[in-house]
């Protein structure tokens, strides 16, 4: 190997280490921006989605998280939008697989609305998905309509047991909206944990224009710690998924909560991750308007060299942590992009 290779081949599998020593471990992918519901919190009614000329092929998304996986990362999310509409998604899925069976990737799992779960359950089962994260913020059908603006719930609930019944453990991820669903969260907590799932509360995140303030939504998971434990028993566990929750297990249920808290409690000190979008835009923090195209040198070369510095150059700019702020003096988004752009 001479020297031109050999500096090329340092570059493409160099481990991935920010400015405070964090290794990147946990890549996020949105697979698209588009979803079949449009939950009320995450986006307004009448979305503008990107072109579809515009997105990444399944193909190049496969070389790109390769990439990633040949720099170090051992956990891939595929998400969205609603990661389970976007055509022939299941392809990548099985491709990405293959990093399963030579063991350079621990985990390939995603999180999904459910509503398109029941379809693909069995598959993504067959494929080496051992689990899934299901956003479902309530059980009651109403309310469900409401948050969604037009979504059914028994589809949901369906898609759930369907996973379930492939095999796959299911955590529901709920965000905690102030005069929503808070008051139901107990009723969610017993249901889930009496079904043998996880259960994961949110707080909102101001992450782009959906038509109104986020102070009117958002609600301390702190104070909902506080309101659970007047009836429950909550002990800390030292659980690390390499995603931000930190878990409790409830003594009365025998299940674990986790809470996510990008408003009370910054959880940035042990950041292990970064997200693409469907367009192949790079973001290392949730939280900042950071942003660097990995599409161009993406296309530009057969080879994934101009990749591998391009993604050596984003790591060395990741932040220390996000900036996110909810108050009535900061009643606007932290970031303009949206969630689904951005990738859960």
């Amino acid at each position: 190997m001479n020297g031109s290779t050999q500096a090329h081949s340092d570059t493409l599998f160099r481990p991935m280490t920010d400015p405070f020593g964090r290794t990147i471990r946990y890549l996020r992918v949105s697979v698209t921006d588009r979803c079949d519901l449009r939950c009320f919190y995450c986006m307004s009614e009448d979305m503008t989605f990107l072109p579809k000329a515009d997105l990444l092929t399944l193909e190049e998304l496969d070389r790109l998280c390769s990439a990633f996986v040949a720099k170090g990362v051992r956990k891939i999310r595929l998400t969205g939008g609603e990661p389970l509409v976007r055509r022939n998604v299941m392809g990548l899925v099985r491709s990405l697989s293959r990093h399963l069976a030579t063991g350079a990737l621990d985990e390939l799992t995603l999180t999904t609305n459910g509503s398109q779960l029941a379809r693909f359950a069995q598959e993504l089962a067959d494929c080496g998905v051992r689990r899934v994260n299901v956003s479902l913020d309530t059980l009651d059908p109403v309310k469900f309509r409401a948050i969604t603006r037009w979504g059914d719930i028994d589809k949901v609930l369906s898609g759930i047991e369907a996973a379930r019944s492939a095999g796959l453990a299911v955590k529901i991820n709920a965000v905690a909206l102030k005069n929503m669903n808070e008051d139901e969260i107990p009723a969610l907590m017993e249901w889930a944990h009496g079904k043998g799932l996880g259960l994961t509360l949110i707080e909102v995140m101001p992450m782009g224009d959906i038509g109104e303030g986020r102070i009117d939504q958002y609600v301390p998971l702190s104070l909902m710690r506080a309101r659970l434990e007047k009836h429950y028993t909550l002990t800390d566990l030292s659980d690390d998924t390499g995603g931000p929750a930190r878990y409790v297990r409830v003594a009365e249920t025998g299940g674990k909560l986790g809470f996510i808290t990008p408003m009370t409690h910054n959880f940035c000190e042990s950041c292990n991750r970064v997200r693409i979008t469907c367009t192949g835009t790079l973001h290392t923090c949730l939280g900042h308007e950071d942003a660097s195209d990995l599409r161009r040198p993406l296309r530009a070369s057969a080879d994934n060299d101009l990749l591998a510095a391009a993604i050596d150059r984003a790591i060395g700019l990741k932040p220390k942590g996000h900036d996110f702020i909810i108050d009535r003096r900061h009643n606007r988004p932290s970031v303009s992009r949206h969630m689904s752009v951005t990738g859960g």
